[in-house]
């Protein structure tokens, strides 16, 4: 197995250096890096808050003396928790973004080809953040998820899932969109977002529901009258593909349509172009779903990359939140505090987006259960090398 060079750790270290301390310099006895960087290491490990974090930093300790000053030894859990607490979300995901170009252009390939940028934004609720007693609901969480390359570029903080409308520009300001495809669901859905990823570069695919009451039902209208026409004289492009597994099988139908001069309120949308809609039919055990979507988008007709977007949102959902609730047990997290849940939440992305990016053919979970066991394969995922 190849050694990680020193320079390596250093050099991942350098990022989190530069972040202004919040902590009262009275009294302060270990060093902001290094609380972090345990951080980072444990809850790859498996640790699943401060009190685990610590744990795992003493069975390690020797080990950490290598690369950290801890002029004090392993800081306590209660001290994790505060600097976690402390910590500002935005200069924390901005320095984990900088890491990322340290281990290498995430729009590139192996090779070094730049990759189509999709990102897809979604919300996800952490269920049992809430606080009856001081009037807290369940902390709500906004992220863009780089569908192509399986990274978390960012994630804003609500209260409430309603609150996405506001949260969706904020997140949006702190993404480079330039030649961007962003996928967004029904919630952000407004004319004020199309707008903005326009003048950032990127295009959108924004799914269409009764928020949008016109509008969706002109598209639905104008569907249906294209069924009974049997698309003729139509500017329409047509796509189908179908999976199976696990014993389910999937077909999936798409139809992107250039907008009609004539679509009621299209006007309104920003550098809108095309119609999508998404149809999936689903056979399991006997029994069949039928789902349809309707979507606006800038992009001009390319039924291939319509239907490659619309399937990697999805990803955001299966790949992401899946694995945040099934191997990090991130439903269960009862942290009380606002700002330790968002940033013990960013710790748990940062974790997938590294373990995925390991080359191995191990599920997730199998990957963090090694880094726990095996210092040097944690150095691997941490570092972007392989053995």
């Amino acid at each position: 197995m190849s050694r990680v060079n020193a320079a390596e750790v250093r050099g991942i270290i350098s990022h989190f250096q530069d972040v202004s301390d919040p902590r009262s310099s009275i009294n302060r006895r270990h060093e902001l890096v290094d609380v972090i960087v345990i951080s980072i290491c444990g809850v790859i490990a498996g640790a699943d808050g401060p009190v685990a974090i610590e744990q795992w930093a003493e069975t390690q300790q020797g080990w950490l003396k290598k690369y950290l000053k801890l002029p004090h030894g392993i800081p306590s859990h209660d001290t994790i928790g505060r600097v976690l607490e402390v910590l500002d979300p935005q200069t924390f995901q901005e320095c984990f973004s900088n890491w990322l170009q340290f281990l290498g252009d995430p729009d590139s390939d192996k090779e070094g080809e730049q990759r189509e940028k999709h990102y897809a934004i979604d919300g996800k609720a952490l269920r049992r953040s809430h606080d009856r007693r001081r009037g807290f609901k369940a902390l709500h969480l906004v992220s863009a998820w780089a569908s192509q390359q399986g990274i978390t570029l960012g994630q804003v903080a609500t209260e409430e899932k309603s609150n996405e409308i506001t949260a969706i520009p904020e997140l949006l300001d702190r993404l480079d969109l330039e030649k961007a495809i962003v996928t967004i669901d029904a919630a952000g859905c407004q004319k004020n977002i199309a707008q903005q990823i326009i003048q950032g570069g990127g295009d959108y695919i924004l799914a269409l529901k009764g928020n949008q009451d016109t509008l969706y039902q002109a598209a639905q209208d104008y569907f249906d009258t294209q069924v009974e026409r049997d698309f003729v004289d139509v500017d329409m492009s047509y796509w189908e593909e179908q999976e199976k597994s696990h014993g389910r099988l999937d077909k999936r139908y798409y139809y992107q349509f250039t907008v009609p001069q004539e679509l009621r309120g299209r006007e309104k949308w920003s550098r809108l172009r095309t119609l999508g809609v998404a149809i999936r039919i689903s056979n399991a055990n006997g029994q069949e779903t039928i789902d349809t979507r309707f979507y606006i988008s800038s992009l001009r007709r390319s039924i291939k990359r319509f239907a490659r977007s619309v399937r990697g949102h999805w990803s955001i959902e299966n790949t992401l939140h899946w694995c945040l609730d099934m191997t990090f047990r991130e439903d269960e997290s009862r942290v009380r505090s606002r700002r330790l849940a968002e940033n013990l939440s960013w710790l748990r992305r940062l974790a997938i987006s590294l373990l995925k990016q390991h080359p191995s053919k191990q599920s997730i979970a199998m990957k963090r259960r090694i880094a726990g066991w095996s210092a040097e394969f944690l150095m691997q995922v941490l570092t972007g090398t392989t053995s």
